[in-house]
């Protein structure tokens, strides 16, 4: 059985740099930047003088390196650095990554953000031509294929490699010579080049991280490169020319930084622009709109601007309390609600209140704010989710790989608002959400994966193909909530 829905999930953050005198420290504010990424688990490998050495630990990164010792160790001019949330393999220091690989002829480092969706069949493929797995990430394959292949230079056996695996993936290897990154011929994760004054260059999964520590953007990876930078500067090579942009939806309605840009386009405003869409398709008569923190404050202003009703701070968040998934269980996960998350009494109370989300995944999380709004006086609670409803599961990098848990997929919107306690709920339509965004791309192509919307899906999902078929003959199943 796949892994259970618990909420939406990040895939993972990655940051590398190539030519600065402390790398490893520069990882260690752009990972910072990317926390919002994963928070299970954190790593950096430097490269000092063309030997690499690495840390990595369970936790967030400044637990992980709270002894200023881990960082001094981590001496070299390049790095790159992982902060993990657990798409495939287990919890424990063997999954965090980047994985350190040394061989008699050869050293590597290696870092995943995405899902392959053919990996179970690789790594039985690779385990019965004798290949040893130190970790059940999908991660490892790469190495091996690398490894395997009969291609007379690195650059050729990874080439033959990526044309290998299938699915998500967003790739960051340090070798002695070069930092290489390389993007999944959809793009579905995101991967951007900086360059700093001193003109170290950058790596990173968002532009927020390149920011953060006073990069400047250069451009955007694109769908089946290879970006390769050495002492020379960075050159960009391509290892298929079968690709079709398809870039996560996701990542403009939740998963990414406000302040970072995909394929041009600034998250916020993306969002900013789901809300005034949402407000034109579902308008209510209210006193106050109000954002659920974080990831929903900018399509709040927008439905607020649009509809010409006023924004206020209803919800306050608790910034020292991690996010409900990481809670293994449901009545943790109901605590973590309570904690995180309390209503301005003072701001809601006998108000008619359109509360603004992101999505609604299993529904629990909507209920409890429903529920604290109404406790704290709210005279009505009108819930508006920026993005369409999630119907189908996602093989590409985020944790959601069953239908049975996902509460739009069971139940129809008026089931839903009555499950989760509203007095009405409406969400932004399919199209709203590509004309928000604003990808220029031609037809039949948005440039976006759209897959857990409508269910299609912009590859084969190959090892999880049966089991999706599957899971679309189960019977719907009965939510508790």
């Amino acid at each position: 059985m796949l892994t259970e829905v618990r909420s939406l999930n990040e895939e993972c953050g990655v940051f590398g740099v190539w030519g600065h005198h402390d790398a490893a420290r520069l990882s260690y504010f752009g990972l910072h930047s990317l926390q919002h990424r994963g928070q299970e688990g954190a790593g950096i490998v430097a490269n000092q003088a063309g030997k690499l050495k690495g840390h990595r630990n369970v936790g967030l990164i400044a637990e992980v390196f709270k002894d200023e010792a881990d960082l001094q160790r981590l001496e070299g001019h390049a790095a790159i650095g992982h902060v993990r949330y657990g798409t495939a393999g287990s919890d424990g220091i063997n999954n965090i990554q980047p994985f350190l690989f040394k061989f008699y002829d050869e050293e590597m480092a290696l870092a995943h953000n995405g899902n392959l969706i053919n990996a179970k069949s690789l790594r039985f493929e690779l385990e019965r031509e004798g290949a040893i797995f130190h970790s059940n990430s999908d991660t490892e394959v790469l190495m091996h294929l690398i490894r395997r292949s009969k291609e007379a230079t690195f650059l050729d056996k990874l080439k033959e490699s990526l044309n290998t695996v299938k699915g998500g993936f967003a790739y960051l290897i340090l070798t002695p010579e070069a930092l290489i990154g390389a993007l999944d011929p959809n793009g579905f994760r995101p991967l951007s080049i900086g360059q700093m004054q001193n003109g170290a260059y950058i790596l990173a999964s968002e532009t927020c991280a390149i920011d953060v520590v006073g990069a400047k953007f250069v451009r955007q990876v694109m769908p089946g490169e290879i970006v390769i930078i050495d002492d020379s500067g960075y050159r960009i090579e391509t290892y298929t020319d079968e690709t079709t942009m398809s870039i996560c939806s996701m990542e403009y309605i939740y998963f990414a930084r406000p302040d970072s840009d995909i394929a041009g386009v600034n998250v916020h405003t993306a969002r900013k622009n789901m809300g005034r869409r949402l407000a034109e398709e579902a308008p209510i008569e209210a006193d106050i709109v109000i954002g659920v923190p974080n990831s929903s404050l900018s399509a709040a202003s927008g439905y607020a601007e649009m509809s010409g009703i006023p924004y206020e701070m209803g919800l306050v968040k608790n910034q020292y309390i991690a996010r409900t998934f990481i809670q293994p269980t449901q009545e943790l996960r109901e605590q973590g609600v309570r904690m995180k998350l309390s209503a301005v009494r003072g701001v809601v109370a006998g108000k008619k209140v359109v509360m603004v989300d992101d999505s609604i995944v299993r529904g629990t999380t909507s209920r409890r704010i429903v529920k604290l709004l109404k406790e704290a006086g709210a005279a009505e609670v009108h819930v508006r989710i920026a993005s369409p409803p999630l119907r189908y599961p996602c093989f590409y990098g985020i944790d959601i790989q069953t239908r049975q848990e996902l509460i739009a997929a069971n139940h129809s919107v008026s089931e839903i608002e009555t499950l989760i306690g509203a007095d009405s709920l409406a969400y932004l339509s399919q199209d709203g959400l590509i004309d928000s965004i604003g990808l220029n791309y031609d037809a039949p192509y948005t440039g976006l994966c759209m897959a857990y919307f409508n269910g299609d899906f912009p590859t084969s999902l190959y090892d999880y193909e049966a089991e999706y078929l599957a899971s679309l003959e189960e019977e719907p199943a009965i939510t508790k909530i």
